[in-house]
């Protein structure tokens, strides 16, 4: 094998090996620690991009595989690089470098053993989308909930120890639920590597498909609570409120690991080759996808801070990518993949800036406001200042929450807006078929839901904009550090190069879904992967 055929395990074994390492140095070096940590991250995004650029110049048919143990599939354990989990890493590594660097200011010495949890959090969102055997898809996930469940707790507090006990709670229910419906499938089909279960899917005799469904939807039912859908999302806006903000926003990813588990298994083992299980769930998907989408719209409205904000604003986001996978459609699919890179940047960016704009909030002025506004009090009147400027502080911060407010919204000229336009030119335009095409009843729901979720955003950033930046009773200018806004800029930078560079982004996308709605290249790939040969040219 070439040394860059190794690539592929990297995004695995570098954060294991650096968050292993810095367990053996003292809690009080935080330099130290730091500097390891941030180098790693780094070291991971130049992976990603150099994996990302691997899979977009292969073929359809040459998705990378890795033998572990140099095992050929379905025996051995398997990692699998195709457009999709390559995607993936890239907004992981992009998101963990930008929390990190943000937490340095002053969130990474707020608990023991940060950066070691951080790194093995990494670890296991990478293993999860590089896995191609769903019992493996089991030990990466528990890897990343152990190490989220450090970090949620991280900087204590009576609120973060409540909601992050809930977190707990709901993902270890969520996890043996995983475990009950992965054994399922293993004693109905006797494999779990995914490309040998689509094989095996349309043979399964009729008195034992009930038991694969039944396996299959427990699988589901887990990661669509991690993934926020309604009515199982009832935890999610209190966690993301109460964690850290630089844990907040690499949280964002979390939730897109249940949206691929989910887009991934449905299409390779219920797609079009499934026989009778074609299909299965899709329904279920569209329904609870748009409840999800209605129900985080309301909340988006009824938030009166922003972390609650940036909570609901998560589950619209997951109930427009369920919506769009249960509409089963290649052009759907590629809008949503755009959409939640976009979104996932974006609401990134939004976690990182709550708490440099909280700073800024005066809570005894905020009730003061309230009560004005409610009883009607003219102010007192103030010495007017002659020659002060609005500093440049608040210039920025409010710059920056300008731009998150036309992304969540999906407004020009930002790429949220064009995530948008894509998810419906979709829709109106069902299997490509021509304006003529009838547009299902289901369908009209859901624009609606997509329009009325962009315009509840768009009210709700407009009233906590004027009442953080327009009107505030105390002007209070936050201490705002280089590396803590740095981060934001660079992620808002990125939702503005995504809508730049929108042509290659669509036909990267469009080319990602196409595979997943072809999965034959996938399995063939898996299933005759060659085993490596050692120096002299034999087997090992």
């Amino acid at each position: 094998m070439r040394w860059t055929d190794h690539l592929m395990i990297l995004p695995v074994i570098l954060p294991l090996t650096t968050g292993a390492f810095l367990l053996l140095f003292d809690e009080r070096r935080h330099f130290f620690k730091a500097t390891v940590g941030v180098l790693s991250t780094l070291t991971l995004l130049i992976i990603a991009i150099m994996l990302l650029n691997a899979a977009a110049a292969a073929a359809p048919s040459a998705d990378g595989v890795y033998l572990l143990g140099n095992w050929p599939a379905p025996f051995g354990i398997v990692l699998v690089l195709d457009r999709l989990s390559a995607l993936m890493l890239l907004l992981t590594a992009v998101l963990a470098a930008s929390s990190l660097i943000f937490s340095l200011a002053r969130w990474h010495k707020g608990g023991p053993h940060f950066h070691t949890l951080f790194q093995f959090l990494l670890m296991g969102v990478n293993g999860a989308f590089l896995t191609g055997d769903i019992f493996n898809l089991f030990v990466f996930f528990e890897v990343m909930l152990a190490a989220s469940y450090g970090l949620i707790l991280h900087g204590s507090g009576q609120l973060r120890v409540k909601a992050g006990l809930h977190y707990i709670v709901i993902n270890l229910a969520a996890a043996s639920l995983f475990l009950i419906g992965v054994s399922l499938i293993y004693g109905v089909t006797g494999t779990l590597n995914m490309a040998d279960l689509a094989v095996r899917v349309p043979l399964v005799p009729a008195r034992d498909r009930m038991l694969l469904e039944a396996g299959a939807a427990l699988l589901g039912v887990a990661f669509l609570a991690k993934a926020g859908m309604w009515p199982l999302s009832f935890w999610l806006p209190a966690a993301y409120t109460a964690a850290a903000a630089p844990v907040a926003a690499v949280f964002a990813i979390l939730s897109k690991v249940g949206i691929y588990v989910i887009l991934r298994l449905s299409l390779l083992l219920f797609g079009a080759d499934a026989g009778v299980s074609s299909g299965f769930g899709a329904s279920w998907l569209l329904l609870g996808g748009m409840a999800t989408l209605g129900f985080g719209a309301i909340g988006v409205l009824a938030s009166q801070s922003m972390g609650r904000l940036g909570g609901f604003t998560v589950l619209a986001s997951s109930g427009t990518l369920l919506a769009a996978i249960g509409m089963a459609d290649v052009a759907v699919t590629t809008g949503a993949l755009y959409y939640m890179v976009s979104s996932t940047l974006a609401i990134s960016a939004f976690f990182l800036l709550t708490e440099l704009v909280d700073r800024a909030q005066d809570i005894t002025a905020n009730v003061l406001a309230v009560t004005r506004e409610a009883f009607g009090d003219e102010e007192e009147a103030v010495d007017e200042e002659v020659g002060i400027a609005v500093p440049s502080t608040l210039v920025i911060l409010g710059i920056c929450f300008a731009a998150c407010g036309l992304l969540l919204a999906g407004l020009p000229p930002l790429s949220g807006f064009i995530a948008k336009f894509a998810l419906l030119t979709a829709l109106f335009n069902p299997g490509g078929l021509g304006a003529g095409a009838a547009i299902s009843t289901m369908t009209w729901v859901l624009v609606t839901l997509l329009i009325l979720s962009g315009l509840s955003a768009l009210i709700a950033m407009t009233r906590a904009g004027i009442r953080i930046f327009w009107a505030p009773i105390e002007g209070t200018v936050p201490r705002v550090l280089i590396s803590e806004l740095l981060p934001i800029v660079l992620l808002l930078m990125l939702c503005l190069q995504l809508a730049v560079q929108a042509g290659p982004a669509m036909g990267y996308m469009d080319a990602t879904a196409r595979s997943l709605y072809d999965p034959q290249n996938y399995i063939r790939a898996v299933m005759s992967a060659p085993k490596a040969l050692t120096p002299e040219g034999a087997d090992q």
